[in-house]
């Protein structure tokens, strides 16, 4: 009697005993949607790495972040101008909706009310290290790279460049720009994007009037280039300015002088530099002050008005200028 009693106790025991299987052995969670979703406002693909889901999240940063950088980079130097604010707005709507499905996807996979396994790579030092590699050294690895290399966008501040570039003009300006294999050397009437001799953390914009060897001569609100005349039409403005078209090679523009204005300046371009001057001759600081400009000092080459603005609302007329052709 005791010795069947003893082997039903054995018997239940046994049966609370868990069949050998690797996938009991690890933990299950339940996922919390709000952390999810969290995770995912925070870096796109972050929520699903916490949901598990590794391959899916990495696709949804990988895509996030290729519209957010190569892409405007592409539609800055490539697209016709015409479409470049169109293409703009159309990229952040797409960067905007890969967000926001990065966010409810988070959200769904981690409210679907089962319990998940954690796998072994899942711990908070990962998840640590994943948001800084990918908010503080990807992502700004990569922007730098195409700012440096690329394209890079540069607001303006002054009038220097007027009337071809205004105060409130955000511009992109081509970054692969006199430099060896680069597709666009430096030529006469290029608008270029150079360090600025006094405070070599600035930038200043100003167009490209002499060469190497060049001789430059102003008298009297005209230039001439190697003793040839480089201005001919001068139009008188109600604000006060002159108007001075003013061409070489393939390359027209317009230089803004004050009613009644007049200088005399002469000099020979040396071997390795450039002279450079702004389109509104009377305010501008260029080669007259501080003289002529290394080579190696022009980092980019103006290409296009993306969005500009004045005291008064959005200039409309301006987005989408080409630069490169005034």
């Amino acid at each position: 009697m005791l010795a069947n009693k003893q082997q039903r106790h054995d018997d239940f025991r046994a049966d609370q005993r868990e069949p050998v299987n690797s996938t009991h052995n690890q933990q299950t969670v339940r996922r919390l949607p709000a952390i999810a979703a969290l995770m995912s406002a925070s870096l796109p693909g972050f929520g699903q790495l916490y949901n598990g889901q590794l391959n899916r999240g990495a696709w949804i940063f990988m895509i996030f972040a290729a519209i957010c950088i190569p892409l405007t980079a592409a539609i800055a130097l490539w697209l016709p101008v015409s479409l470049t604010a169109p293409m703009l707005l159309l990229g952040v709507m797409l960067a905007v909706v890969v967000w926001v499905y990065s966010i409810v996807d988070a959200w769904r996979s981690a409210s679907d009310g089962t319990n998940a396994l954690l796998r072994p790579w899942q711990t908070s030092s990962l998840y640590v290290s994943v948001f800084v590699l990918c908010n503080l050294i990807v992502l700004p690895t990569l922007a730098l790279s195409v700012r440096t290399f690329l394209v890079a966008p540069f607001s303006i501040p002054s009038h220097s460049m007027n009337p071809t570039v205004l105060a409130g003009d955000f511009i992109f300006a081509n970054m692969a720009y006199n430099c060896p294999g680069c597709a666009h050397r430096v030529k006469r009437g290029d608008i270029a994007i150079l360090v600025n001799p006094n405070n070599r953390n600035l930038f200043y914009i100003k167009r490209v009037i002499g060469l190497p060897g060049d001789e430059i001569n102003i008298n009297n609100q005209q230039l001439f280039i190697n003793g040839n005349p480089a201005s001919d039409t001068t139009e008188e403005t109600t604000a006060g300015t002159v108007l001075v078209r003013e061409y070489t090679d393939d390359r027209s523009w317009s230089a803004q002088w004050r009613s009644g204005s007049s200088m005399d300046f002469s000099t020979t371009v040396e071997p390795g530099h450039v002279l450079v001057l702004g389109d509104n001759r009377d305010e501008s600081e260029d080669s007259r002050q501080f003289g002529q400009v290394p080579l190696a000092d022009l980092k980019g080459l103006a290409r296009k008005v993306w969005f500009s603005r004045s005291d008064n609302g959005i200039r409309w007329n301006r987005i989408g200028l080409d630069l490169t052709q005034r």
